[in-house]
């Protein structure tokens, strides 16, 4: 998975289309990231010590990574992300602008 936590992305499909948000945390095992303030659910949550009210909590569910593309840094605009080796390192890069990401 090329999109790290911590990444400007937009989303490119879905409810949330044309939202730009940053990645809050990465499950690539699911190939999913969830990305702040977008696919926000609804979710019934019993009474408990942290929470002794209880109720409907909203917060954010993961959505594919396929639906998101990271952000150029030089341009803003969305671009896919390739890996090149420079200094004997892999680091990642925008195609567009051919900008180093990390």
């Amino acid at each position: 998975m090329r999109i790290k936590t911590g990444d400007t992305v937009i989303v490119i499909a879905g409810k949330d289309k044309g939202t730009q948000a940053t990645v809050k945390q990465t499950l690539p095992k699911q190939d999913k990231v969830i990305v702040e303030g977008v696919n926000i659910v609804k979710k019934h949550q019993k009474p408990s010590q942290v929470n002794p009210q209880g109720g409907i909590v909203e917060e954010e569910a993961p959505i594919h990574v396929s639906n998101v593309q990271l952000v150029d840094p030089k341009t803003g605009e969305k671009t896919r992300v390739g890996i090149e080796e420079k200094d004997g390192k892999r680091v990642r890069v925008a195609r567009k602008s051919g900008e180093v990401i990390d």
